[in-house]
């Protein structure tokens, strides 16, 4: 179920760190995606296909189409209220999706089991009612903020705590201990 202090329907989630691949301003070849809380559990995003995000010529790469997948399914949890992690991600390449291209994402959680989430997620082209390209199911496992911290280098973990905006972020999910 959706948590009570989840961001409102249509709400922007922002980046969760400013140096992620996904979702970060910071990263200058990222994907720069922007989610959006919708009804029930279930975000939308989308993303412009850049010339550097290619892999055949003047197509997107799979690779990086997996990250949007992945990125915007990792969003779920903002609504959740967990912080989990990438347990596994099953994607299916629909049809190519051209440079310059405007993805069009959509996910949902469709069950929870222990610290298990599972979810499912597309990817159009053409505006959010055109094919789709590409979709994916995934499951997360719910991890505590050590995961990070114990895995993490230590010159990024000491830069995101020095940064007020990540700490405010980081503690909006101590809500679940």
């Amino acid at each position: 179920m959706r948590h009570p202090d989840a961001p409102a329907p249509g709400e922007l989630l922002g980046a969760h760190y400013a140096q992620c691949f996904g979702c970060g301003g910071d990263q200058p070849h990222g994907l720069h995606l922007q989610a959006r809380a919708g009804e029930g559990v279930s975000v939308t995003a989308e993303f412009v296909v850049q010339p550097a995000h290619q892999g055949a010529p003047g197509l997107a790469h799979g690779g990086v189409l997996a990250s949007a997948l992945d990125e915007t399914l990792g969003s779920l949890n903002w609504l959740l209220r967990v912080i989990a992690v990438t347990g596994r991600l099953e994607t299916d390449f629909v049809g190519p999706v051209p440079v310059g291209t405007t993805l069009y994402l959509e996910a949902e959680v469709t069950a929870v089991a222990g610290r298990k989430i599972y979810s499912t997620a597309t990817g159009r082209v053409g505006g959010p009612d055109g094919p789709v390209a590409v979709r994916a199911d995934a499951l997360f496992i719910e991890v505590k903020v050590d995961h990070f911290i114990d895995n993490g280098r230590p010159e990024e973990i000491r830069a995101a705590m020095d940064d007020p905006d990540q700490v405010r972020r980081a503690r909006a999910f101590e809500v679940n201990p």
